[in-house]
């Protein structure tokens, strides 16, 4: 059959990208490999979808690699209030949290797929399931795609919004990349992003379980700071995850992972004097009491015995005994923990995707492929990915209305 225009992923640029498409009285098919629509978008801010961040444009754009000024033009036409009073004009009422993060007052992400289904179904989308494009080629001025049946689908206008490679259980597995790749596009590489780190060794697997609030991680390469972090993470069986952690994890760029190392401040809020200081006073006020007791005033338990196996100070050591040295050795522990990376998790872990399409090879403003015409992208198939917040799904929003509007403006 001959669409107007073909949208291949029901995700959430997907999904508005093909209900304005139909708003407009275009007929349009969108074809989703999975068995429901926006499976991934289900799960997104621990279920209970993260929306949009309402901070300003500048403060979007430092959230986003690897070329956020690309986004600009595409920003200018829908953005974080127009996407606030797109959900709440079809009923969906949103509140504001910690950190200007937007979320459904239902706290339920599944309100927010099934406004998005409806949009596409009140204005007569079809929508094809558990279809997967097999092959995309050009027929003249004409899009031939083929799925898993061996049925055809051709439109003049083509919307690949299949997502990225994380979480592949719903749904994203690279289909449009390598759909773009086949046609001439540049891949850039396709990484996890916002992703727990292995680590060497067994010290976090000693800590396992223990979480950590209000500490700072850094990044190190060579001796050097690349990045830090301030906040919450935690250690787990196969090293450590957590906000921080999955932040820092997002702005790596090709260093070699295996290489670096993660170092922890345990004590922030204190510099070395002023640590130094409150272990002076702690060990003249316990001076008779075991080391135990000392490590009991700074540490999660699970902590107490790793931390006098690594400094190497028995904890029934008196503490009166212990030397000038021995406590700049625990100070410099407390402000640097430091475990050695050795890679990142796996795609099944990762919130997004680092890399896609070349952002060289896209119309910034209409989103429309450079290479081939009426080949349109939008979402994490492109080469854009953000920190947590809400600033992914700000441009999946955007680029699926961004594209829409663009195909609306090409047929009028």
């Amino acid at each position: 059959m001959l669409y107007d225009v073909i949208v291949v992923g029901a995700g959430a640029s997907g999904m508005i990208c093909a209900g304005h498409l139909a708003q407009a009285g275009m007929e349009v098919v969108l074809i989703e490999k999975k068995d429901n629509p926006g499976l991934k978008l289900r799960i997104t801010g621990k279920g209970r979808c993260n929306i949009t961040n309402r901070s300003s444009l500048k403060e979007h754009l430092a959230n986003i690699q690897p070329k956020a000024k690309f986004l600009k033009s595409i920003y200018n036409n829908f953005f974080v209030e127009d996407t606030i009073a797109f959900f709440e004009s079809r009923g969906l009422k949103v509140k504001e949290e910690r950190g200007s993060r937007i979320f459904p007052v239902s706290d339920n992400a599944q309100d927010v797929v099934d406004l998005l289904h409806k949009f596409c179904i009140d204005y007569n989308a079809t929508i094809k399931y558990n279809t997967s494009i097999m092959s995309i080629k050009r027929d003249g001025q004409t899009f031939v795609l083929k799925d898993n049946y061996d049925n055809f689908y051709r439109s003049k206008s083509v919307v690949i919004s299949t997502g990225g490679c994380s979480y592949p259980v719903t749904g994203s597995t690279g289909d449009g990349q390598r759909m773009a790749k086949s046609l001439g596009h540049t891949i850039n590489e396709l990484k996890p992003g916002l992703v727990p780190f292995n680590t060497k060794g067994d010290l976090a697997q000693r800590m396992q379980g223990v979480s950590l609030k209000n500490v700072t991680a850094s990044i190190w390469h060579n001796n050097k700071k690349i990045v830090e972090e301030f906040g919450e993470m935690m250690f787990t069986h196969f090293g450590v995850t957590g906000p921080i952690i999955l932040s820092l994890s997002n702005k790596l760029a090709d260093l070699p992972i295996s290489e670096l190392e993660l170092r922890i401040d345990l004590k922030p809020a204190l510099d070395h004097h002023k640590l130094d200081e409150r272990l002076l006073r702690d060990f003249n006020e316990h001076g008779k009491k075991k080391f135990e007791s000392i490590l009991k005033l700074l540490l999660p338990n699970k902590m107490i015995a790793v931390c006098a196996d690594e400094i190497n100070i028995p904890l029934d050591t008196i503490v009166n005994q212990i030397t000038a040295s021995q406590r700049k050795t625990l100070r410099l522990w407390l402000k640097s923990l430091t475990l050695s990376l050795h890679s990142t998790r796996s795609f099944k872990e990762a919130i997004i995707t680092i890399g896609g399409v070349s952002t060289n090879e896209i119309n910034k403003n209409t989103f429309e492929s450079k290479l081939i015409p009426n080949l349109y992208f939008c979402g994490e198939v492109i080469d854009l990915h953000a920190n947590t917040g809400g600033y992914n799904l700000q441009i999946a929003f955007s680029t699926g209305y961004g594209v829409a509007s663009a195909i609306i403006n090409q047929q009028n």
